[in-house]
């Protein structure tokens, strides 16, 4: 099996799928020269398989291929992804700290 990164435009959304199944999805939404990514989730059947990662490489690359919005993650996936990928990070519209200091890490204060 191959997973599959497919834009939604209709629905603000990347889904990613594996042959005809939908095994995941990432929510956006749009402001003028902004998108905001603001939920990511991969079907509990199919974690573990690196979907999630997946989903956001494609995703970003789609939004760099445009050229037309700045990223702005909002989920917290999102913000861990792009913190782990420094070369994802000059897509963002501010620094990838001020998107760490936004996001409420599970176990923190």
């Amino acid at each position: 099996m191959s997973a599959n990164v497919v834009h939604d435009a209709e629905n603000h959304r990347y889904e990613i799928f594996m042959d005809d199944e939908r095994v995941g999805l990432m929510d956006y939404s749009l402001r003028p020269g902004e998108i905001h990514l603001v939920h990511t989730e991969v079907d509990p059947a199919h974690q573990g398989k690196n979907l999630a990662a997946i989903l956001l490489r494609e995703s970003l690359a789609d939004i760099r291929a445009r050229g037309m919005e700045k990223v702005v993650p909002v989920c917290s996936y999102t913000v861990r992804y792009m913190e782990k990928h420094p070369d994802t990070q000059d897509l963002l519209l501010n620094p990838i700290e001020d998107a760490i200091a936004q996001c409420r890490w599970p176990g923190k204060n």
